[in-house]
């Protein structure tokens, strides 16, 4: 029988639609399915590897534990040959994973943590090996896993595994081991183990904890070269990577690249985009984009919430953040606030200067039931510390250490400024000193707020010291620091400081900001150097550094003080031109400017041209306002503006206060400066010396005395802090008002407490005495001014001659002559006999001296006409006669005999 070639056979089993002997129709193409969408279930571990939830209870401690336990692979699941090595020695220990994984952790990494391994019978059990180090990894030891690790590749049965070594890279990125991480990356290969997309992930989020969002970039293209798809994770890894840097464009580029790849972001992703905008300070495109996010189907949760909160508080919408904190509050089944919302709502708080509110916001989060952690604590003490509240500032850090947290660089710091804001740099040096003794090595900003606690004092050398002390260890000073030092040469008046400190900051190459021109600016024109500031402010345009509303404000108020009120309407056109918004405090200068010309048609023009554009009047505003009236002495116009001020919820201070009852007293309106007193009782407004001494002066117009002796007792206690110049003003109140034993008073009230009491005080206490007819206390006063150092001037003297003649006290009248003639010796001639005439048994030496003046006095015929002095020498005569019938004076007879003789002979 032939063959036939099967090549030429025609097909065994035809289709029934194809014709017999036809050609064989061309084989269709083959349908691609589109991968699936739904996520791949994880696959079910096998049992050895589940981990299962095992519970124990201590009844005499009280205490319960659950924890998960991992059986792995026993005894009886290793190879046979290993098994019968293992049931032959009493070494070997059937241990499960979770308990060998517990021993190795009980030891310390470097005690005999091989010793455990090798009595473990699972070690000959491959699998067991990823579960051992999944064990020590979820631990958090690196130390342990890198000991367990090594001993795993010294093993004959170990294999490399993927999951291993992307747990072991996550480890390592956890501790900020970048490049061991990296390390491992290029091992796994060595051992011929491919990276999948969980090993690239890890390695870019490794990069990202890092801030290194270029290398996380070049691992992502090496993934996309290895064909390996980047998942969602990928993406937000990087994204991550960027934002964490600040770089929020790269990280808003990714994210639009990851929506082009068909890769949809989650909720993750969004919050790692608005962490972007903050981290890189773009809180308002933060709060954009958290409108786009609103319109999605993807809800908000606390983290984006804090995000948000955070972004408002930074951007000064304090109102809106508190609104979306209620929000939260009232929705806490969605999205229940957690202790980041309320430390940073506290920070609101804080920044505001609302203490109370803060406070109040602590309390909250305790009876919530979240404890504080020290970034809470932190933020309290902060309030306190800002507003200089220094015995609450201590409680709070008092606190800390009983609530068991220990307080770290930022609460000393806080402490040590809440004592420098009240004026106490002892206090603060004592802080510094104990967070060095605690281990804690102050940072720029600690030092710098020692600085300026020394500085806002006027201790100007201390200040300089610390700042040599902060360069001895190794701490190079900021721009804060020369801007700290001085504002402190402002407020010591030492010009020759201010010239040195800006050499300073140039020979260390530190260059002037706007902050640290303008401190510079201001303490020159606290000082009446206005053509300093004025050249300084030129030097500062030259340098491309950029003037603000603060610089201007500084160079009109300046200007404004010295009385060149051109100039200040000048920088004011210079202000506009360079497009710089006005602030208040520019507004507030202007109306100074204008009230002091007297123009307070512009004066009135300028504040309605604030309401107008925008910027709502503060307090400082309505004080200016209220004395540019009170210059005008339009007290109603006054009175309207500042029940206008109270109106529109602005509290009045005690600056304002006093201003407003100065143009009531000018206008004669006593009884609307009480009833202005009993307003600041209402609301707590404390009185000021300038209001106090305004209350006292309206009594006396209303014969209020006992008001009056209330208000001043309520003065005494801030004697030390009040002016000299008000202090003066009282005691001439008081003598006016015939009180003079209440002056007596307060006058050694304000030597007890003033140590600077000078001549104008004990002018206005002499003036007052002699007015009352105190002649007697008044010599004491002058008694009481050469024991204090302070000479009396003659005239003094001269003034209370003629009550003790009128008294005839003979022995005051005596003793007054020779004090005038001992501070003026070239005194008139008949002071001179006058006091001869008084005192005939004077000491030789004393007639020697008045002899010689009386004999001087005479040969000048120019100066004094001999006539008119003929009737003091006359008396000479029987003067002399006198002396002579004294045995013991007849030296001093003859001294005045002769100088009888020697007048009638000119």
């Amino acid at each position: 029988m032939a063959m036939v070639s099967s090549s030429s056979s025609t097909p065994q089993n035809p289709s029934p639609l194809q014709k017999p002997n036809s050609p064989t129709p061309p084989t269709p193409p083959l349908r691609i399915r589109a991968p699936s969408r739904k996520p791949k279930s994880p696959p079910h571990p096998p049992p050895w590897a589940e981990r299962k939830l095992v519970g124990s209870v201590d009844y005499d401690e009280g205490r319960r534990r659950v924890s998960g336990e991992v059986a792995g692979v026993r005894k009886d699941g290793i190879p046979a040959r290993h098994r019968l090595r293992v049931e032959g020695s009493r070494w070997q220990r059937d241990w499960k994973v979770s308990e060998v994984a517990e021993r190795v952790l009980g030891l310390d990494h470097w005690e005999d943590v091989d010793g455990v391994l090798n009595c473990w019978a699972g070690r000959f059990a491959r699998r067991n090996f990823p579960l051992l180090i999944r064990e020590i990894t979820n631990a958090g030891s690196l130390e342990h896993a890198v000991h367990v690790f090594c001993w795993m590749k010294n093993q004959k049965n170990y294999c490399a595994h993927t999951d291993m070594y992307n747990m072991m890279i996550r480890l390592h990125a956890r501790h900020n081991r970048i490049d061991q991480a990296r390390g491992l990356f290029f091992e796994m290969q060595e051992w011929r183990c491919k990276p999948d997309a969980e090993t690239f992930n890890a390695l870019i989020h490794t990069h990202a904890r890092a801030g290194q969002w270029r290398w996380a970039t070049n691992i992502m293209e090496d993934m996309l070269r290895a064909a390996i798809p980047p998942s969602r994770t990928t993406y937000n890894n990087l994204i991550n990577a960027c934002g964490s840097s600040g770089n929020w464009k790269k990280a808003l580029e990714i994210s639009k690249k990851m929506t082009e790849n068909g890769v949809g972001p989650d909720l993750v992703t969004h919050n790692i985009v608005l962490s972007a905008f903050k981290n890189g300070a773009q809180y308002s495109k933060a709060l954009a984009y958290f409108e786009l996010m609103k319109e999605t189907n993807i809800s908000p949760d606390i983290f984006t919430h804090n995000i948000v909160i955070y972004c408002l508080v930074k951007l000064g919408q304090f109102g809106t953040a508190v609104d979306m904190f209620n929000s939260m509050k009232e929705k806490s089944s969605e999205c229940r606030p957690d202790i980041v919302t309320y430390t940073t709502i506290m920070r609101a708080y804080s920044v505001c200067g609302q203490t109370e509110n803060c406070k109040a916001v602590f309390d909250m989060m305790a009876a919530e039931g979240l404890k504080p952690n020290i970034v809470s604590y932190n933020a309290l003490l902060s309030a306190y510390s800002s507003n200089g509240m220094h015995v609450e500032a201590l409680a709070i850090f008092k606190s800390i250490k009983r609530d068991g947290l220990r307080p770290d660089i930022v609460s000393y710091t806080s402490l040590l400024n809440a004592y420098g804001r009240s004026s106490q740099p002892e206090k603060a040096r004592e802080i510094f000193d104990t967070m060095k003794r605690h281990n804690w090595k102050p940072n720029r900003v600690s030092y710098n707020a020692l600085i300026d606690a020394y500085g806002s004092v006027g201790m100007l050398a201390e200040a300089v010291k610390v700042l040599h002390e902060m360069e001895r260890d190794e701490i190079h000073p900021d721009i804060v620091s020369i801007s700290t030092l001085l504002a402190a040469c402002g407020r010591c008046g030492q010009i020759v400081k201010i010239d040195s400190i800006l050499s300073a900051a140039k020979s260390r190459g530190i260059v002037l900001n706007t902050v640290a021109y303008n401190s510079a600016i201001g303490s020159y024109m606290s000082v009446g150097e206005y053509d300093k500031a004025l050249k300084l402010y030129k030097l500062m345009k030259e340098n491309n550094a950029k003037p603000d509303s603060v610089t201007f404000n500084i160079l009109i108020s300046g200007s404004c003080k010295v009385g060149k009120f051109t100039e200040s309407l000048k920088l004011l056109d210079e202000m506009t031109e360079l497009q710089i918004p006005l602030s208040k405090e520019v507004y507030s200068s202007l109306i100074c400017v204008y009230s002091k010309q007297g123009q307070l048609v512009e004066a009135e023009s300028i504040f309605n041209r604030m309401r107008e554009a925008g910027c709502f009047p503060d307090v400082i505003t309505y004080t200016a306002m209220i004395h540019a009236y009170s210059i005008a002495e339009n007290w109603k116009r006054a009175w309207d503006l500042f029940q206008d001020m109270a109106g529109r919820g602005i509290e009045p201070d005690p600056i304002a206060c006093s201003s407003l009852m100065e143009v009531l007293n000018r206008g004669c309106q006593p009884e609307m400066v009480i009833q202005l007193v009993e307003l600041m009782r209402e609301k707590h407004i404390p009185l000021n010396p300038s209001a106090s001494y305004e209350i006292i002066f309206s009594c006396s117009m209303l014969r209020d005395w006992r008001t009056a002796i209330q208000v001043i007792e309520h003065m005494e206690p801030s004697f030390s802090s009040t002016s000299l110049g008000i202090l003066n003003q009282l005691l001439h109140f008081l003598g006016k008002c015939g009180k003079i034993e209440t002056m007596m008073k307060i006058f050694f009230k304000i030597l007890a407490s003033c140590s600077n009491v000078g001549c104008a005080t004990y002018s206005i206490l002499l003036k007052n005495l002699l007015a009352a007819g105190k002649w007697r206390k008044y010599i004491e006063v002058l008694q009481w001014m050469e024991d204090a150092g302070i000479q009396p001037a003659a005239y003094m003297y001269r003034n209370v001659i003629s009550y003790a003649w009128k008294e005839n006290s003979m022995e005051y009248v005596a003793l007054i002559q020779e004090k005038i003639i001992q501070l003026e010796p070239n005194s008139s001639v008949g002071e001179l006999i006058e006091y001869l005439a008084n005192n005939r048994r004077c000491s030789l030496k004393k007639l020697h001296k008045y002899y010689s003046v009386l004999s001087n006095r005479s040969m000048n015929r120019t100066y004094y006409k001999v006539r008119r002095e003929n009737q003091y020498f006359l008396r000479l005569l029987p003067i002399s006669v006198d002396l002579l019938k004294l045995k013991s004076h007849v030296v001093q007879g003859m001294y005045v005999f002769h100088l009888f003789l020697f007048h009638d002979s000119c």
